[in-house]
């Protein structure tokens, strides 16, 4: 996979509305509430393409966070809608990552370049296992997956 934020093609898309208490006192979205905003991309990633976290945890799997990188490029400000693209970076044995770009939804100017990745553990054990092929397939498999849009605009 490709692992430059312009050459990756994104296969999935959620829009956010930037709430009041986002912001910090320079009145701009904390930099703590990108991760936030990651993590909801996530989540909302995973059930489009999984059906949901359960079905991992239905098959005796779990991931965990072991990298999260945020690269600031502007600001973000109460009632922004902000437009997450998430794509698949690169899966490997045990882990996976995925590059997202956080922008505004109307002017589409970059907001933030992030990375995550997720390590596959067994929830008996919390070790590290391999990630199975009906999941890899699914992470590499570049089919666009429906918006998702908590943002009260209608597109």
């Amino acid at each position: 996979m490709p692992n430059k934020h312009s050459d990756l093609q994104s296969n999935f898309t959620v829009l956010m509305r930037v709430r009041y208490g986002e912001c910090d006192a320079q009145q701009v979205v904390f930099n703590a509430r990108y991760a936030d905003y990651i993590d909801v991309a996530m989540t909302e990633y995973f059930r489009e393409a999984l059906g949901g976290f359960e079905t991992l945890l239905a098959k005796g799997l779990d991931n965990q966070v072991v990298s999260l990188q945020i690269d600031w490029l502007s600001s973000a400000r109460f009632d922004d809608v902000l437009e997450i693209n998430v794509a698949t970076k690169k899966v490997g044995n045990t882990s996976y990552s995925f590059e997202l770009t956080i922008s505004h939804a109307h002017s589409k100017s970059k907001i933030a370049n992030c990375s995550i990745t997720y390590v596959m553990v067994d929830t008996k054990t919390y070790q590290k296992t391999p990630v199975p092929n009906w999941l890899r397939d699914t992470l590499c498999n570049a089919k666009p997956l429906p918006l998702v849009n908590q943002s009260g605009v209608f597109r």
